[in-house]
């Protein structure tokens, strides 16, 4: 794996784990909290920040729009414990996949099925940037709408 691709994941890695942090600040009732009725839930959006590293990965290479509603559909995380495990696996997932890849497989481009064109390695930098800004949102719910401040690290 290039020097490139080892420092994003390593920046996944920092968010992934203040997004464990966070979740085991929770209680399960927590999950439930909603502050725009038409919006995620806190549960919600975890369970969504869960699937990112799977499911960027997925339209990464190549999945179609069908292909990620029945990977959506397949999914369902009740529990904080659930939604933890999930995140972890799917990291765990994204990594294996991205230490198998050469320089030449990370320039290789991949139009989503919405028609955007990047490069993998323009995916997983994508990736990082998906969860960075799912977590500032969580973090934004926590304290800004439950005074719950997860007193979180949020970066290194």
């Amino acid at each position: 794996m290039n020097s490139y691709s080892r420092s994003v994941l390593h920046q996944i890695e920092v968010v992934i784990t203040s997004i464990m942090d966070i979740i085991d600040g929770l209680t399960e009732e927590d999950i439930h909290n909603r502050p725009t009725a038409s919006k995620h839930s806190i549960g919600e959006l975890i369970s969504h920040m869960t699937l990112i590293c799977r499911a960027d990965a997925l339209i990464a290479g190549g999945a179609s729009k069908e292909e990620m509603n029945t990977y959506y559909s397949s999914k369902s995380l009740n529990t904080l414990g659930e939604m933890r495990e999930e995140l972890i696996s799917n990291f765990s997932l994204l990594k294996e996949e991205v230490s198998g890849m050469t320089d030449d497989m990370l320039e290789v481009e991949t139009t989503a099925y919405w028609g955007v064109t990047y490069t993998r390695f323009e995916w997983l930098v994508e990736i990082a940037a998906h969860l960075y800004h799912h977590r500032g949102q969580l973090h934004a719910m926590l304290v800004h709408c439950y005074d719950m401040d997860p007193c979180v690290p949020m970066f290194e």
